[in-house]
């Protein structure tokens, strides 16, 4: 595995585990307002991700054509405020663990969607990684009590995952991680603010207590202004498919963190689980196990010219 593979993998493993450990903070929000924690956990990122947009934004945003800002609207609303009421509406008729199945199973579609966007077959390893991970997450969350309802807005959240991921692709060359991260932050807390104002009128936003405070910081701070730029960061590396491989680790992570605040425990199916998402994860992006034995290098090999005579040459390492 090259730095280049090396270090997106560890970018996107960084983002999803951060990620994971924002469920946990959800656990203490439950009585704010979602769409102006939302607006406020989003804005504060946008403010912080501002000054690290990179010389020559605005130049960069005003090239982009109708089509390219219809994309970036499309990740907000889908992937971002969408993902997480389609999440909230999901527990409200079913147990948090189905839609974190759901969830689970994005790393399937990623890795036959962005292929076949791209004019080309999917990579049969991805799909194994990615059933193995999905089989991980499973297994991490269990099943629970849920009804048609829980069910379908479960289906939005897994949809919103996948929107995340595939809306970005075309739109992170032009923009960059640092300058995509920031306009779609702006464009979800605009979004965010309209959501609140039509379902709660004048009690969408109110001021947050200290823990309210704490939790809405450390999702700005962290999960959205790192973890948002780790991702997109490590899907420029390893592509999409193979990035998306490391959200397997989002139950992970949420299940490692639970007993810290009192709200899940770890025991012998999580052990499991989040072993056969470390597996699918190598599986599928070709991060060696920690583990798995070191192969040496391989021999030179050898090959006849036309004369019939031998000449060597050095096997060029696998571009993932």
């Amino acid at each position: 595995m090259n730095t280049t593979t090396a270090r997106g993998s560890l970018l996107a493993a960084l983002a999803c585990v951060l990620v994971g450990g924002s469920f946990t903070a959800n656990s203490l929000l439950g009585d704010y307002p979602y769409a102006g924690g939302q607006f406020l956990r989003y804005g504060l990122a946008f403010l912080l991700l501002l000054p690290l947009a990179g010389p020559g934004a605005t130049a960069r945003l005003r090239a982009l054509g109708p089509g390219p800002w219809l994309r970036l609207a499309l990740l907000a609303a889908v992937g971002m405020v969408g993902f997480n009421l389609a999440v909230l509406a999901a527990e409200r008729s079913a147990e948090p663990a189905v839609p974190g199945v759901f969830v689970g199973c994005a790393p399937v579609l990623v890795a036959v969607l962005v292929p076949l966007l791209d004019r080309r077959r999917p990579k049969r390893v991805v799909l194994y990684g990615a059933s193995l991970v999905a089989a991980g997450a499973f297994t991490v969350q269990g099943w629970g009590r849920t009804d048609g309802a829980g069910i379908a807005f479960s289906v939005c959240a897994l949809l919103g995952e996948v929107g995340f991921a595939v809306l970005a692709v075309p739109v992170l060359r032009p923009l960059g991680t640092r300058l995509l991260s920031t306009t779609v932050c702006a464009i979800a807390a605009a979004q965010s603010a309209v959501v609140g104002v039509l379902t709660d009128g004048a009690d969408w936003l109110r001021a947050p207590d200290a823990v309210e405070a704490g939790a809405l910081l450390w999702q700005a701070a962290v999960v959205t202004v790192v973890g948002f730029v780790c991702w997109y960061m490590g899907m420029q590396r390893i592509g999409a498919e193979r990035a998306t491989l490391f959200s397997g680790l989002i139950p992970v992570a949420a299940a490692c963190t639970a007993p810290l605040v009192g709200t899940g425990s770890y025991g012998a199916a999580q052990a499991v689980g989040s072993a056969l998402v470390c597996a699918g994860v190598a599986l599928g992006s070709g991060v060696p196990l920690p583990f798995a034995g070191r192969r040496g290098p391989r021999a030179p090999r050898a090959q006849k010219d036309r004369t019939g005579g031998q000449r060597t040459f050095e096997r060029s390492s696998e571009k993932l």
